[in-house]
């Protein structure tokens, strides 16, 4: 066999369709068009038209198929219809990518209720019901399938002034662990990749000039992470052949920031 026949086999997608909930965001979107580049179907999901409308361009442009639909991940009703337009349009879905998110810096003792609950409904909440309505199709058709929680390295190592944040994606990993166990012997994974240090919409308040020389002091390769670096873990987690056997997986892709110590 060729060798680009080969890594086609290992990690191409046609015929597949992956619905990616915060797709309008940075990271997701780069994960979308990743996906797309590999032959999937994808659906764009979020709360923004025009956002998602641009990431369609580029999907279109480089030969990819996508689609958007307008959903809100906390909402579980929107979710179960989100799966039911998918069904209906596409036919199947096979991929699930729930990456959602939000973020703050507030000290401590100054957060608010409000804030603590928002954070936590789109963090958590959304992943959950995202596994839940998604999860239950994946299980219940038997045919396995994919599903890819983003977490966060601050989910590993507790970083300063996201406290809220932290302590969700730390849940995030816990339900995917758990899911995973659940689910294995239906065939359908389930991964969390972990991001270190990529500057996107979510977080850039939060990367103030002190911050950013401590992220790079501890970060070997000495730089932040590019949207795109995503894409070869989550083709690694979404195909059935070159993942086959990985779930409860925490895939870390950080730079080496986990693997610095003083």
């Amino acid at each position: 066999m060729p060798h680009s026949e080969y890594l086609h086999s290992l990690f191409g997608l046609n015929g597949k369709v992956a619905v990616v909930i915060g797709g309008t965001g940075e990271l997701c979107g780069a994960m979308a068009e990743g996906l797309a580049g590999a032959g999937a179907e994808v659906v764009l999901v979020g709360r923004n038209a025009e956002k998602a409308q641009a990431r369609l361009d580029k999907i279109a442009a480089a030969g990819g198929r996508a689609w958007f639909h307008a959903a809100e991940a906390t909402s579980k009703a929107e979710l179960e219809s989100l799966r039911d337009a998918v069904l209906k349009r596409s036919g199947r879905i096979d991929i699930v990518v729930n990456g959602a998110g939000v973020n703050s810096a507030t000290p401590f003792f100054d957060i608010a209720e409000a804030e603590f609950d928002r954070i936590v409904q789109v963090n958590l909440k959304g992943v959950f019901l995202g596994c839940q309505v998604f999860g239950k199709y994946l299980v219940e058709r038997g045919q396995g399938g994919s599903i890819i929680n983003l977490g966060s390295m601050s989910a590993v190592v507790p970083l300063s002034r996201v406290f809220t944040y932290s302590a969700t994606k730390s849940a995030v990993h816990n339900l995917s662990l758990n899911l995973a166990r659940e689910w294995a012997p239906q065939g359908v994974r389930v991964n969390v990749i972990v991001p270190g240090f990529f500057p996107a919409e979510q977080n850039r308040k939060v990367l103030t000039p002190d911050r950013i020389e401590n992220i790079m002091r501890h970060t070997p390769a000495n730089r932040f992470g590019e949207a795109h670096e995503l894409i070869g873990a989550t083709l690694l987690l979404a195909s059935d052949a070159a993942g086959s056997f990985i779930t409860g997986e925490e895939l870390t892709v950080d730079g080496g920031y986990h693997a610095m110590t003083i």
